[in-house]
């Protein structure tokens, strides 16, 4: 999506260690009328797949997924990082190790919110390595639901997630896809 490429090029910083910080606009600012375009690109990729709820996780992907659940008329619903008191104790869960973060911790749904008759549309921010949508994959597959893909809005391909999920067959649609990236320069894949 040339938009979103634009967008990292010009406000994307670059952090050592593979980081790209998009703040200003993605995951902690966030550019509403940027998110509602990814929105309609994510709702012509995956249209005729006919999701019926839209699975992210928190807090980055939220944004993403809300934007697309708006454009799509689709209920979102995000796995949690940490269990809490208000979560009922029938839950979906799945350990993840996240890259960006560098530790570990419990993917967790709560199950009266995800079933076997459920079309789920997985959203996230980021792919690298793969870890959190490995876990949202894995829930879904718990809950006995169809999956009918991921959208996620910057794919870091030089990391290798995105490459060895579509390999295990699933469908996986990145708004942008870097090849490259240094500290003064990004590329993306044509």
């Amino acid at each position: 999506m040339k938009l979103l490429e634009e967008r990292i090029l010009k406000d994307g910083e670059i952090f050592p260690g593979n980081i790209l910080k998009v703040s200003s606009f993605l995951n902690h600012q966030i550019d509403v009328s940027l998110m509602l375009e990814m929105g309609k690109e994510v709702q012509r990729l995956f249209k005729e797949d006919k999701p019926t709820k839209i699975l992210t996780v928190e807090a980055s992907g939220i944004a993403i997924a809300t934007a697309i659940g708006a454009v799509m008329g689709l209920p979102v619903l995000f796995a949690k990082k940490h269990a809490s008191k208000n979560l009922s104790g029938d839950v979906y869960s799945s350990p993840v190790h996240s890259y960006t973060h560098g530790n570990d911790y419990n993917m967790i749904v709560e199950k009266r919110f995800l079933n076997s008759d459920e079309r789920i549309l997985i959203v996230d921010d980021f792919l690298a390595v793969g870890g959190a949508l490995c876990g949202l994959i894995d829930i879904t597959r718990q809950s006995g639901a169809h999956l009918c893909g991921c959208a996620i809005a910057i794919e870091k391909a030089f990391q290798g997630g995105g490459d060895k999920l579509r390999a295990d067959g699933y469908r996986i649609e990145s708004l942008a896809v870097i090849e490259k990236m240094d500290e003064g320069s990004i590329e993306f894949r044509i």
